[in-house]
């Protein structure tokens, strides 16, 4: 009988033991260090999909293992626009259109930017429009309009990113106001370039505007500005042991749609697609990052039609000039990438970024 009873005890314990190391083998999947989120300005389904069928190469939207939809209306709109859409992936509350970081009563809310950089993580923002557009410009700035473009301008050389590339330079050095942000950016700890990028990331902060207002399009020549920026900011900002944000907007996706210019388009979608890989590509190496991709809406109303009766070749065509109400794609890869699945709202991006970095 005391042979069976200590039989049983020993089972017992090793079924305990057991099972706690089940529960630590099924502990929570540790978050990411470093978050890349790349924002495909007036980017839909069927954006995504033109550049499967028009790209030379393998899309790089194909890699991502997680897709989730969000739903873009603004505070005051069906349809929402770039500053409002952006505000709430930046700050996770929905404003009006127009608005750059800051509510519905043009009250300034904290952005993603600020908060992180007080937990030590450095923080870059790169466009391929001018750099205080709405969509980069709501990840460090907050004004009642958009269009206060000067005003924006001045929040950045004292503002908590450590690394910009894009457009914009006559915002800076060309002011109403007279005032040299170029020589602000230098006195606090930048590197200015205004000519090229560089080749390599330097020991200071970077500020990189290299063209007056946006960036020259792809059809005009602007090459891998796009994937080399990106390098280059990765290279920069991951040298920080606590971590980095990185947003990238392919900028002139949106303006094509605007156009409704289907070359323009595809173009500019292709560069972003090019892009995605960069990141993409760190992030597998580096096994600490994660990737998002997204828009902020809409634009154009585009599809990929059948040309006439032809079923096999695809006709571009668009329904409007302005945004549209569809859902957006969501795109994840990395630690954490599976919170990005489902459907919710724009402005839950913001907070999925927080929990993912454990700071929510």
């Amino acid at each position: 009988m005391k042979n069976i009873i200590l039989v049983s005890i020993t089972t017992l314990l090793l079924f305990s033991c057991t099972q706690k190391q089940e529960v630590v083998q099924k502990a929570e999947p540790k978050g990411p260090k470093n978050i890349i989120l790349l924002i495909g300005d007036g980017t839909g389904l069927s954006q995504v999909s033109a550049s499967q069928y028009f790209n030379p190469d393998p899309s790089n939207f194909d890699r991502f293992p997680v897709v989730g939809l969000i739903k873009t209306s603004s505070a005051d709109k069906l349809i929402t626009d770039s500053a409002a859409g952006a505000t709430a992936f930046a700050s996770g509350i929905k404003s009006y259109n127009g608005a750059i970081g800051v509510n519905k009563d043009s009250i300034s809310v904290p952005t993603i930017v600020e908060e992180i950089s007080q937990h030590g993580m450095t923080t870059g923002v790169i466009a391929t429009s001018s750099i205080n557009h709405a969509t980069p410009a709501s990840f460090y700035a907050h004004a009642k309009s958009r269009g206060m473009y000067e005003e924006i301008a001045a929040f950045l050389p004292t503002s908590d990113i450590d690394f910009l590339a894009g457009g914009g330079l006559k915002f800076f050095n060309q002011r109403k106001d007279s005032v040299d942000l170029l020589a602000v950016f230098e006195q606090n700890g930048f590197q200015v370039d205004t000519t090229t990028l560089p080749q390599k990331a330097g020991s200071k902060k970077h500020a990189i505007l290299l063209a007056e207002r946006a960036m020259p399009t792809i059809l005009e020549g602007r090459g891998d500005f796009l994937p080399k920026a990106t390098k280059l900011a990765i290279e920069a900002l991951s040298s920080n042991e606590n971590g980095f944000f990185l947003m990238i907007e392919g900028s002139q996706v949106d303006w094509g749609g605007h156009d409704n210019k289907a070359e323009y388009l595809i173009s500019e979608l292709i560069d972003f697609d090019k892009t995605i890989g960069v990141a993409l590509d760190y992030a597998k190496e580096n096994g600490e990052t994660l990737v998002i991709v997204t828009a902020d809406h809409e634009t154009g109303g585009f599809t990929l039609g059948p040309d006439g009766s032809n079923y096999n070749k695809i006709s571009p065509t668009f329904s409007t000039g302005g945004h549209s109400a569809t859902m957006i794609p969501v795109f994840a890869y990395g630690p954490k990438s599976e919170s990005f699945g489902g459907i919710y709202e724009n402005h839950q991006i913001y907070h999925k970024m927080k929990l993912a970095l454990g700071q929510e």
